[in-house]
């Protein structure tokens, strides 16, 4: 199964987290500088089981373990992935703390 945003395929737990997601767009625990405001959906990833919103730019943004919502970044040189808080604690690819140093995270 691919990614969804069909609400119909999220279960209990899916369906939690898309109502944390959508609570925090747009408050005070909206901590993301890239998420934009136009074509926003929620989306649900079967084979990580991660819940996340996307804009229509294809930005992601996810739940921190504060329930802060941030930006979540790929490196586009090697793959490397995270929640921007995390992002150069978990790459030390040297291409991550490039991409990092140019996004100011």
């Amino acid at each position: 199964m691919r990614n969804t945003q069909n609400l119909a395929d999220f279960g209990y737990r899916e369906r939690e987290e898309a109502a944390k997601l959508l609570s925090s767009l747009g408050t005070s625990k909206d901590k993301t500088k890239y998420f934009g405001d136009r074509g926003v959906a929620v989306e649900f990833n079967p084979y990580s089981t991660y819940v996340f919103l996307v804009d229509e730019d294809y930005n992601v943004a996810m739940l921190n373990v504060d329930d802060e919502l941030e930006d979540f970044h790929t490196c586009p040189n090697c793959g490397g992935e995270g929640l921007a808080s995390d992002f150069r604690e978990d790459n030390t690819d040297e291409c991550c703390h490039e991409y990092a140093d140019e996004l100011n995270i």
